[in-house]
């Protein structure tokens, strides 16, 4: 395949999907991990896309786009099963949780056990855990507007997280910047993040690898004010070690723990 045909294929790819992959790409257009590196090099230095670690994403990124909670669910499912699971092992019984909207941290209500107190502002996570709550898990929702990514947020859901202390939040990420810190494009979600990532004792991140390198429109922490950044593979970007714990997870289970009926 000539270069201009791989360089075709690289922005078509990102025209439908937000971020790629190197590996996914070298196999899904038959040539080298190497060959695609040097395509995604060239297509940053023109500006077409923008380079991040393992892959590259489309400057849409940048702006206050936001994908739905139904379009992220299916999307790198190992890496986010593989993610929550190494999560869990953050968590001792008796504490109080707070669990912010999104796809990654809907995935850590499968290894939950009680006694634990959750309070969240995702609507499908309130909806799994009452459903499959195991014994000993007390469930509090926020109130608040409905976002794409399926969160109440708002000054209703704001005023209510500023009302409670809890002990880990696992929050999602839009994107995770060593500079511009943790961000997603939605202003009111930005706000209400901001409300949970202040009432905690540790703030979780969790985030797959393609979220690194990505900067949003609104900033809800920076890097610095992370406790803990839990991820499928680690940055190579120092700066993120420097500023916080990394905890890369280990690789996805062979027998999924999620039953696909449950998920929104």
């Amino acid at each position: 395949m000539l270069a201009a045909d791989r360089h075709a294929a690289i922005l078509a790819r990102l025209g439908v999907q937000r971020t790629v992959r190197v590996a996914e790409l070298a196999e899904n257009l038959g040539v080298s991990e190497m060959t695609i590196r040097r395509d995604i090099d060239g297509l940053h230095a023109a500006g077409a896309l923008r380079k991040v670690h393992g892959g590259a994403a489309s400057h849409t990124a940048l702006s206050a786009l936001e994908p739905g909670f139904g379009a992220n669910a299916d999307q790198r499912t190992g890496a986010k099963e593989s993610i929550a699971a190494a999560a869990a092992a953050l968590i001792q019984p008796g504490m109080t949780l707070a669990l912010t909207g999104g796809t990654t941290t809907y995935r850590l209500i499968e290894h939950l056990s009680g006694p634990l107190t959750v309070l969240t502002n995702s609507l499908p996570a309130a909806e799994k855990l009452r459903r499959n709550a195991p014994p000993g898990v007390t469930v509090l929702l926020t109130g608040g507007e409905r976002s794409p990514s399926e969160a109440l947020v708002g000054p209703i859901a704001t005023s209510t997280v500023r009302s409670f202390n809890v002990d880990l939040c696992f929050m999602g990420a839009h994107g995770v910047d060593a500079q511009a810190g943790i961000t997603t494009p939605n202003l009111a979600e930005a706000d209400t993040n901001r409300a949970f990532a202040e009432q905690c004792g540790r703030l979780v991140i969790l985030a797959d690898s393609t979220k690194f390198g990505t900067v949003s429109l609104a900033r809800i922490a920076g890097i610095d004010q992370v406790h803990c950044i839990v991820t499928d593979s680690e940055p190579d970007d120092p700066r993120y070690a420097r500023a916080t714990s990394i905890l890369a997870a280990s690789a996805p289970p062979t027998s999924p723990t999620s039953n696909p009926q449950d998920t929104p």
